[in-house]
């Protein structure tokens, strides 16, 4: 046992982290369905019964994973500046720095488990937000419009690799989809 893998073994923060960490990265390269709790547990050090015991399950763990990021990103945000803030975080490039929810989600869209997740974990709560921004009787489409073109520009940029889109600068694509954006939610900045 490494020392590592000793100190985290009391510390049961420093656990769940591991257990988050490791669940993100790997649920970004391989997408929900071809993850195994095996495997997440290999990564962050711990033995998988531990992933039960903090998670209750693969299901329950990569809910959290995904919420993680966003929740962060909604509470630190500003609702008008929400969409830009995902979006520049989303056109990072890779790195420590870049949270892994896009590459999970689109990944994991395919397994009815992960798809009841995303939809309760991201899309509701960034759709109820951004419905906020504007005053029209069809709010919630608005919304759900403005995160499908974000979540699209992910699909398109990071998995398939389409050019121009994959190399384009990050300030210009926040400039032109951002003034798109605001005939749907005026109040966006």
């Amino acid at each position: 046992m490494t020392t590592e893998q000793h100190a985290r073994k009391r510390d049961a923060a420093a656990t769940r982290e591991a257990l988050l960490d490791a669940g993100s990265e790997l649920f970004a390269e391989r997408g929900f369905d071809r993850t195994t709790v095996r495997d997440i547990a290999k990564l962050a050090g711990v033995n998988q019964a531990l992933l039960f015991r903090y998670f209750g399950s693969k299901e329950a763990l990569f809910e959290e994973t995904m919420a993680r990021g966003g929740r962060e990103q909604l509470a630190s945000t500003p609702p008008e500046r929400l969409l830009e803030t995902a979006l520049r975080s989303m056109l990072t490039p890779d790195g420590t720095s870049r949270h892994k929810s896009m590459e999970a989600f689109l990944r994991s869209t395919g397994s009815d488990s992960a798809a009841i997740a995303i939809r309760r974990r991201l899309g509701d709560e960034y759709a109820k937000t951004l419905a906020t921004l504007t005053d029209a009787d069809n709010a919630e489409l608005r919304a759900d419009l403005a995160l499908s073109w974000v979540l699209g520009i992910g699909l398109v940029r990071d998995i398939t690799g389409k050019e121009p889109l994959a190399s384009a600068d990050p300030d210009e694509i926040c400039e032109l989809v951002l003034t798109g954006i605001r005939s749907l939610l005026e109040r966006t900045d």
